[in-house]
């Protein structure tokens, strides 16, 4: 039992950093919502609102653009991701064969390997195959750094998974892809929902590899976008907040409206194992 002194103690510190974490982001939206040309000095209560900076930067800025750009990719490398690391973990957290622990740990050299040891050497892969300036220049390798993520991922649920439910679904006459699909997919939704949204996020702030592989406007990314924005409006603070807000909104909608699933599939013991 939790006394009332330590769950008030746990609250408190809860909301102290509850309020580190919304300062910044209270700051910027104040901004933003400021009359355009405002000067800022930190964090200041606004002298009236109005909504048109968002309205500029997203004429100015071509927001629009780089929010579609972005939805391209995250939502490929996403739908490719889930798909891929869904299959692998099944396999590397169910079954047994030769070599696939020295495989698994291949797949967690995905993780383990920072971006910026292999982004000089894949950009010049990808010229020699004329993939530079492309969709699959940005899709492609952000999709095989979640799968080795969601591999890691998926193998812990399904490992934690009581095997007696795909044992069941065959001696029902139930195929491996039929239980799969059918029982333990839906058992692991909270864990393939967390999954999903770390990707999601991930992907939709990927800055360095749209910089690298993308010299196109048109394919430029939401982050990307933002940073050319800020390089053209350096002293109009209003403007380059309402941008900022623009491109964090599509994450903060999506965690909201997943949060609940968010939450279980990080407490339900989805990385055990």
């Amino acid at each position: 039992m939790i006394s009332r002194a330590e769950r008030a103690a746990n609250y408190a510190i809860l909301v102290v950093f509850a309020a580190i974490a919304l300062f910044p982001v209270i700051g910027i939206l104040i901004t933003a919502i400021q009359p355009p040309g405002t000067l800022t000095a930190g964090f200041q209560m606004p002298k009236g609102v109005s909504f048109a900076n968002f309205t500029q930067a997203w004429d100015q800025g071509h927001f629009s653009t780089y929010l579609r750009s972005s939805a391209v990719v995250t939502v490929s490398v996403v739908t490719l991701a889930t798909f891929l690391s869904i299959l692998s973990g099944y396999a590397f957290g169910t079954m047994q064969f030769r070599g696939s622990k020295v495989l698994f740990y291949v797949f967690l050299l995905g993780i383990m390997v920072p971006e910026e040891a292999f982004i000089v050497p894949l950009y010049y892969d990808f010229r020699t195959l004329h993939l530079t300036d492309t969709y699959l220049a940005l899709i492609l390798p952000q999709t095989a750094q979640s799968v080795a993520f969601g591999t890691f991922w998926m193998r812990a649920y399904f490992r934690s998974t009581p095997p007696s439910l795909a044992e069941a679904a065959r001696i029902d006459g139930a195929s491996t892809w039929t239980a799969l699909w059918r029982i333990l997919v839906p058992n692991g939704r909270p864990a393939i929902l967390t999954m999903m949204v770390l990707v999601f996020m991930w992907t939709w702030n990927e800055f360095l590899l749209p910089l690298v592989m993308v010299s196109n406007e048109s394919l430029r990314t939401a982050p990307l976008g933002l940073a050319f924005f800020q390089g053209q409006h350096v002293a109009q603070f209003t403007l380059l907040a309402a941008g900022a807000v623009i491109v964090a909104a599509p994450v903060v909608v999506v965690y909201v409206f997943l949060q609940r699933h968010f939450i279980r599939g990080m407490l339900s013991g989805a990385v055990k194992g």
